[in-house]
């Protein structure tokens, strides 16, 4: 497996051979994050899945005496060469020599010697970076870095192969780790484009928060708006990984380099904490898949927000339609007043019917019943009468009906009943009178 480390240049100096003389010092040890796919692709160790994997560089592995030897004589390239450099092809690609390596603090320092003219003027117009490869196999297991970082994995057996003089590289320990005995060179412009990525990735993912959080809209024209802008901010992070001079899918060893005027010292890993998860933002690879992950998990959010609009915009308007629905039977209860005029309207008509001879029943309303007075007058004519027709012809012919008057119906003049017992008194006393005063009226019969 490959990796590649990072180095920087002290002031360069001049044999007088016309080579250049310049030393090296390498940030060798300590705790490198890697994706659980570059560590362990087949998953033999269960670590394919993990977003992060921590891999240790402790002394023992860096100060190797057999690792330090191994870099010893090996050649030094302008650029990255396709290949690992061996025998054959180190006239091709052989633009210098490593003289010498010694331990400064926690670095391997090299002393380099640039032997090709036109190398050297190109270091002294400014392609100053210096990337180093080697090979190294992985450990597994349970290491702690030293300020007691938990690791999965150790790397041992280092074997220098060659160190590269490049214009930029890409920061951090960036090399695919894998069997293949060369890894791909992609550099990319690490103080331009890497800055700016994680400059815009800071953007996105405080925006995504704001937007958790309830801080920023999510829905409506302001929403829309908001989660353009954060996708913008991702797009441009991805651009910014993704430029510069790589070319992908050819075979090459993979390196990083520092600019040698801005570091001493190994450059420290850059995390960030994103929905709970520590994200290796120098990682060009890792970040752009966090970044991947954020816009899916937006998508999916903005999926759910649209659905949950158009059930809201579902639910408005049934209750809309219930409303109305409400307001309709509201106005069409009656009134008080409206009853009172219904109710006379009805008792017409059962009394002009009545009038006509029709037998009606309380389960008949208006409509039967001038139905069944129509249809006594008119009989089959009427059958396919409408109700308009049987209104009409209900009034006409009931106009001069009048409906008989309420209370008592006049049964003709009352028979004057007398008292029979005072009757029969009175006449019992008038016939006493008369026998009484008989003797006082002469007999006539007798005289004739």
């Amino acid at each position: 497996m490959l990796f590649s480390d990072s180095l920087t240049l002290d002031a360069p100096r001049r044999t007088s051979d016309g080579y250049m003389a310049v030393r090296a010092k390498a940030a060798r040890t300590g705790v490198y994050q890697y994706t659980g796919r570059e560590v362990d692709p087949n998953n033999e160790h269960g670590l394919r899945d993990q977003a992060i994997v921590n891999v240790l560089r402790d002394e023992a592995a860096v100060f190797d005496e057999r690792a330090v030897r191994s870099f010893i004589a090996k050649p030094i390239t302008d650029d990255h060469p396709r290949e690992a450099v061996n025998a054959s092809n180190w006239r091709d690609h052989g633009r210098g020599i490593v003289m010498g390596a010694v331990r400064d603090g926690d670095h391997l320092a090299f002393d380099l010697v640039l032997m090709d003219a036109g190398t050297i003027s190109k270091v002294e117009a400014g392609k100053a970076e210096l990337s180093n490869g080697y090979a190294a196999t992985l450990e597994f297991g349970d290491f702690a870095g030293p300020a007691g970082e938990k690791c999965q994995a150790r790397q041992a057996a280092i074997v220098g192969n060659h160190v590269a003089i490049v214009d930029r590289g890409r920061a951090g320990p960036s090399c695919r780790i894998g069997d293949a005995a060369i890894c791909d060179a992609l550099p990319i412009a690490l103080q331009d484009g890497a800055k700016e990525a994680a400059a815009w990735l800071k953007k996105a993912i405080a925006l995504h928060e704001k937007h958790m959080n309830g801080s920023a809209p999510t829905t409506g024209k302001e929403g829309e708006k908001s989660q353009m802008l954060m996708m913008e901010q991702m797009k441009n992070a991805l651009a910014e990984l993704g430029g510069g001079d790589a070319k992908s899918g050819e075979a090459g060893m993979k390196m990083d380099v520092y600019p040698f005027h801005i570091l001493e010292q190994e450059k420290p890993v850059k995390t960030m904490l994103i929905d709970g998860l520590t994200v290796d933002v120098s990682n060009a690879d890792t970040a752009m898949a966090t970044i991947k992950t954020l816009i899916a998990a937006r998508d999916a959010a903005g999926a759910k927000v649209a659905g949950l609009e158009t059930q809201v915009a579902t639910i408005a308007t049934d209750k809309a339609t219930l409303e109305g629905k409400v307001k309709e039977l509201t106005d069409a209860k009656p009134t008080p007043a409206q009853l009172r005029d219904a109710a006379k309207a009805y008792s017409a008509v059962v009394e002009k019917a009545k009038a006509h001879g029709v037998a009606v029943t309380d389960a008949m309303d208006e409509a039967q019943i001038m139905g069944a007075t129509v249809a006594k007058h008119m009989g089959d004519a009427a059958k396919d009468w409408t109700a308009d027709q049987i209104a009409a012809s209900f009034a006409v012919l009931t106009k001069d009906a009048k409906p008989a008057a309420p209370g008592v119906q006049s049964l003709g003049a009352p028979i004057v009943i007398g008292d029979a017992e005072a009757a029969f008194a009175d006449a019992q006393r008038k016939a006493r009178e008369e026998r009484r005063n008989a003797w006082k009226t002469p007999a006539t019969s007798a005289a004739a």
